[in-house]
């Protein structure tokens, strides 16, 4: 989870969300407008790239209102403003206005230091967000999103689901969010293999695995098989997803062997040795058309379409045809 300050009010007129996991800046943002919200629903709430926030921005956004109303203004990529920017910021940041929260999200790096030592001189509420590169580091974080869920996991558990998984932040926490709505009791390395590793012909990876093999047909069977047994669509979608970035992560990762290459892509050693067979027919183009068939099919089986099972299958024969796309 992001760490944080010891004085951790959300509502502190400056928050200085500091890393490069987009996940838990989301989140420090989340938590701030939360808080706004709750002290007064009509909070108005400007979220801002870098290159939104012009010289003199700053000063319109955060100047008084008639009807004094709270406002929250997020910036993100702060280490990237303008120097005539970080200009207005260094001076609000000397009289803050009242009502008002500013949330700064800069990567930590050298660029932009100037900023994020200012925003510290003043006193920033800090929220650490950095890349959890370490196995260690992500399982803690598996731990921690099911206490927060108010559930029990065993330490297996965790475990199984990081070594399932991989890397992706916002997928661990949506698996561990689907288990815990969809188990009763503590949750425990069993389980996560009924969901994740358990029986072939009823697994999603199963699916994704014959997908991005090329093996349509294979794949629309195990597809239907597992619908037919349960198995949420979510799920399906987000195996699907993970076996396309696998693809697309190893394609363009440099040579090594398998240990180093799992460090360096958050996999596990035995899942780079499977991604290497499993990626012969594809091309750059051929991932990013499966990427883009994922992405609608996720959004037909979250309410974006009539038939989550139609566009389930027309994602599965897009990737499968794009795994191919070599060979022809």
């Amino acid at each position: 989870m992001a760490r944080k300050t010891a004085d951790d009010d959300p509502l502190a007129p400056l928050t200085l969300a500091v890393g490069q996991e987009e996940l838990l800046l989301d989140r420090a943002v989340q938590q701030v407008v939360a808080a706004a919200r709750a002290a007064d629903a009509d909070t108005d709430v400007r979220d801002l790239t870098s290159d939104q926030l012009q010289p003199g921005t700053l000063d319109e956004l955060t100047s008084p209102s008639l009807f004094a109303e709270r406002k929250v203004v997020v910036v993100r990529n702060a280490q990237d403003l303008s120097a005539d920017t970080v200009k207005d910021v260094k001076a609000y940041l000397g009289a803050p206005a009242e009502e008002i929260t500013l949330v700064l999200l800069h990567a930590g790096g050298p660029k932009g230091k100037g900023l994020l030592d200012a925003a510290r001189k003043a006193g920033a509420r800090e929220v650490a967000c950095p890349k959890m590169t370490k196995p260690a580091d992500r399982l803690s974080f598996v731990r921690g999103e099911f206490r927060a869920l108010g559930r029990s996991a065993t330490p297996e558990a965790g475990q199984a689901l990081v070594d399932a998984i991989g890397s992706d932040l916002r997928e661990l926490a949506s698996a561990a969010s689907q288990l815990v709505a969809d188990v009763e009791g503590t949750i425990d390395e069993a389980v996560v293999g009924r969901y994740y590793t358990g029986r072939a012909e009823a697994s999603s990876f199963t699916v994704a695995d014959r997908a991005v093999e090329g093996r349509a047909a294979d794949a629309l069977e195990a597809l239907r098989w597992s619908l037919s047994t349960g198995v949420a669509p979510v799920l399906i979608t987000s195996a699907l997803a993970q076996g396309v970035r696998a693809i697309g992560k190893l394609s363009s990762a440099r040579g090594g062997r398998p240990g180093d290459l799992a460090r360096e892509l958050g996999m596990p050693p035995w899942k780079i040795d499977r991604v290497r067979q499993q990626m012969r027919g594809w091309t750059p183009d051929g991932v990013a058309t499966a990427l883009r068939a994922v992405a609608e099919a996720d959004a037909g089986v979250k309410g974006g379409g009539d038939d989550p099972e139609y566009a389930l299958e027309k994602a599965v024969v897009t990737i499968a045809r794009a795994a191919r796309a070599r060979q022809h």
